[in-house]
């Protein structure tokens, strides 16, 4: 259940409306107390403060009217600036990172502190009365000196609102031609890969795989979808509760179908425990950076191949990929790589997850894009120095094995596709490779 909760929280402050609606709320009680304390009176001690001149009933209604109407055009105009940075980098970099932009809080808090105001500056707006009317209430007429109402105090709040809204806009039109650039794109998907394994293998220093399966009778899905959050605390107390051992055939992030096998079970009937079981499952139409490092992977690649397609191509874009590739691959060389599931109890932990030993990251990231990037001299030459640099915090002489195998596998492309100089040059930097880093 807490992994449900966390991933429910992730998923929904991820929504492009979860901010402008809270904040909208936020205002709404806001704007109410300010105007509970201009009726009451307590904002009466500013009629007598020099540097601020009250306001009458006709110009705070003014003010708030444009108030209301500006916020909810700039409104506009944040919204329509979002959607078309979003279609540019998603139509360059790769649909994937559509995510990454529906997500960006700059982009989020921006869209909401104008919503904020708009809603707060309507709710004020209904509170002022104009000189000619009959106040509403005794605590209208005595909470200001002047005709009419008007709550000076919230009109006071208004203005460091629009104040606020003045500078949150000068940071937008700073923010969104920033978070567009290829270099911060890759920057952030790298970092938030980087705290993923960090996260997801908390051990350092010690170079053990991860756990083999240990088989058993099979559990078959039983929907479609991909897998977007398992909940490994629960299928814990399961597997304890009935005396059984979980095997698990399938990762975060990977696609299932009806009836195919995701579960091995040894210990007892799958029959028995079957709803228990797959209510630890969350399944969707998308895959999710949640519990997924190798959806991070994926996405560097992507931009990778994509830079280095015939018709983009971008090699140091390419370059870039392949630098913050380098540091995961990295981080990951020095981990243990057997997920920490049961905490203290991990010894006889219960819960096998489906194994990703070094090798499988390794292809899966380099291995993905050797083939393009063996197409190009500049980057071919790159990766090799990103593998050797990789292998450096890497003490198991085992994991520094499979990355030389990884860049005898890309000189071996390269032979097929490049010629002359390029071929010459490269294959300089290959026995140089091998020379001074095994």
């Amino acid at each position: 259940m807490t992994a449900e909760l966390r991933f429910f929280w992730a998923r929904l402050n991820a929504n492009y409306w979860f901010y402008p609606a809270l904040f909208s709320l936020l205002a709404a009680v806001l704007a109410t107390i300010m105007v509970y304390l201009d009726r009451s009176g307590f904002a009466e001690f500013l009629n007598d403060v020099e540097w601020i001149v009250p306001a009458r009933p006709k110009g705070a209604a003014d003010m708030l009217t444009v108030m209301a109407g500006s916020m909810i055009g700039v409104a506009s105009t944040v919204f329509s600036i979002t959607i078309a940075a979003v279609a540019y980098a998603s139509g360059n970099y790769g649909p994937r990172l559509l995510t990454n932009f529906m997500e960006d809080r700059g982009n989020q808090i921006s869209l909401a502190t104008f919503i904020g105001s708009f809603v707060y500056a309507l709710i004020v707006l209904r509170a002022v009365r104009a000189e000619d009317e009959t106040p509403a209430s005794t605590g209208d007429a005595a909470a200001t000196a002047l005709p009419g109402f008007t709550p000076q105090l919230s009109l006071l709040v208004a203005y460091l609102l629009m104040a606020l809204c003045v500078a949150v806009l000068v940071f937008f039109l700073n923010h969104i031609p920033s978070s567009i650039r290829i270099n911060k794109v890759l920057e952030g998907i790298g970092r938030r890969l980087l705290d993923a394994i960090r996260e997801t293998y908390p051990v350092e220093d010690e170079f053990s795989d991860a756990i083999e399966s240990k088989g058993g009778e099979p559990l078959t899905a039983w929907d479609t979808g991909y897998v977007q959050l398992i909940d490994f605390e629960d299928l814990e107390k399961i597997a304890r509760d009935c005396g059984c051992t979980f095997s698990l055939m399938v990762r975060t992030g990977d696609f299932v179908h009806r009836d195919m096998p995701f579960m091995r079970i040894e210990g007892c009937k799958p029959d028995s425990i079957e709803d228990k079981v797959r209510d630890c499952f969350t399944l969707g139409a998308t895959r999710t950076p949640e519990q997924d490092p190798q959806f991070l992977i994926d996405e560097l690649v992507e931009i990778g191949l994509r830079a280095l397609s015939p018709g983009i191509n971008d090699p140091f874009t390419a370059i870039t990929a392949l630098h913050w590739l380098g540091a995961a691959t990295a981080e990951i060389g020095r981990r243990d790589l057997r997920k920490d599931i049961c905490g203290e109890d991990a010894e006889d932990c219960p819960v096998i997850p489906c194994p990703d030993d070094f090798e499988h990251y390794v292809k899966r990231g380099f291995g993905s894009i050797r083939s393009a990037v063996a197409t190009s001299p500049i980057a071919a030459e790159v990766m090799l120095d990103t593998l050797a640099k990789a292998s450096g915090p890497i003490k198991d002489e085992r994991r520094q094995k499979i990355l030389k195998a990884e860049a005898d596998n890309l000189a071996a492309q390269a032979r097929t596709v490049l010629v002359g100089p390029d071929l010459e040059r490269f294959e300089a930097h290959h026995a140089e490779f091998n020379r001074e880093f095994w």
